[in-house]
């Protein structure tokens, strides 16, 4: 498989993630870890609607579910929305080397800080990411503000 393939099957199985936390009634954000071989090595989905986690973000999820490893420096993070500072930092603290980001339209995360700290920056800008989670936001604004610490308005 070339490049752009394995980024898609990275962006696939973060997809599927998202999908799945929508089912349960969750944040449809989600996210996976592959290798350099291709293999999925974890997989996340947002889970702060399910767990009352703040810190339940996919990435988070998904580096959580990889366990303790010493081989980050050479993985490919995919997330099927561009990753917020949490998130962005965990990538950066792990020297997680590629993130291919599903779409960055409705919500810009921390590239430019990504890109800063030497990591390559992939935007598929997949429809099936923005569509999934625009229709989260529209149906549930007040969820979604509180995901991306946006303050109540009185």
């Amino acid at each position: 498989m070339n490049r752009d393939q394995l980024d898609q099957l990275a962006l696939d199985a973060a997809y599927e993630q998202a999908v799945k936390s929508a089912a349960e009634g969750g944040i449809p954000i989600g996210a996976s870890l592959m290798d350099a071989r291709g293999e999925i090595v974890a997989r996340g989905h947002n889970l702060r609607v399910q767990t009352g986690d703040p810190t339940a973000h996919a990435e988070m999820v998904c580096i959580r579910n990889a366990g303790r490893r010493r081989d980050w420096h050479t993985l490919t993070m995919a997330t099927t929305l561009s990753p917020c500072a949490m998130c962005s930092g965990t990538a950066v603290l792990h020297r997680i080397p590629r993130l291919v980001i599903g779409e960055n339209r409705t919500f810009q995360g921390r590239e430019r800080w990504l890109v800063d700290a030497g990591t390559r920056v992939v935007i598929l800008d997949d429809d099936r990411c923005a569509q999934l989670l625009g229709r989260f936001i529209r149906e549930h604004p007040e969820i979604w503000d509180e995901d991306i610490g946006i303050p109540p308005t009185k």
